[in-house]
């Protein structure tokens, strides 16, 4: 069976349970600037600057995964994408971000303003990925009510993670011994 089904030649492109919508549906908008997300953290996690982050933007990559599936399902739906046992972003995953926070503001960052992009590779990458993600969440929202009423967690998912993103960033670029440029 081949990736190109040729199903999208008009246009259109598929969510869960076979609905067609146009590739520019605010939906696939979402869900698109998630998986380009999870590519800049991969970018960042390539260059293992520090390993425990590495690891735990692995974990997140998998919970991305998590939040595209969510996405890709109508509310309608959502009941039968339960049913077959996929999962939907919980209370659990923004609280493992809660933690993984306490964990990088325990390594005492000091910041004095706005820092530079680009001290280290993985730093520059984990930049780069809290820029998507602060472009997802706002794709997200412009979902509208519908999604965030079906599931407010999604949003506060990705706020967290913009939030351990750039702390991941500071604790790369101090571990490198690199001042960041301040503005």
């Amino acid at each position: 069976m081949s990736i190109a089904t040729r199903t999208g030649d008009d246009g259109t492109t598929g969510l869960m349970f076979g609905h067609r919508v146009p590739k520019t549906d605010g939906r696939i908008e979402a869900y698109g600037a998630i998986d380009e997300l999870s590519a800049a953290i991969g970018l960042a996690r390539s260059h293992r600057e520090d390993r425990w982050i590495a690891e735990e933007m692995l974990r997140v990559q998998r919970e991305l995964v998590v939040v595209m599936g969510e996405l890709a399902v109508l509310p309608t739906d959502r009941e039968k994408y339960a049913g077959k046992g996929f999962k939907f972003v919980d209370e659990a995953m923004v609280n493992r971000l809660d933690g993984v926070i306490l964990v990088l503001e325990a390594r005492g960052l000091k910041t004095n303003g706005w820092n530079i992009p680009g001290a280290t590779p993985m730093s520059a990458g984990l930049h780069l990925a809290r820029t998507v993600c602060r472009r997802a969440e706002r794709e997200v929202l412009r979902l509208g009510d519908e999604v965030r009423e079906a599931n407010p967690c999604v949003i506060r998912y990705l706020n967290r993670l913009s939030d351990v993103l750039w702390l991941c960033a500071r604790v790369v670029e101090d571990l490198s011994g690199q001042v960041p440029q301040l503005v």
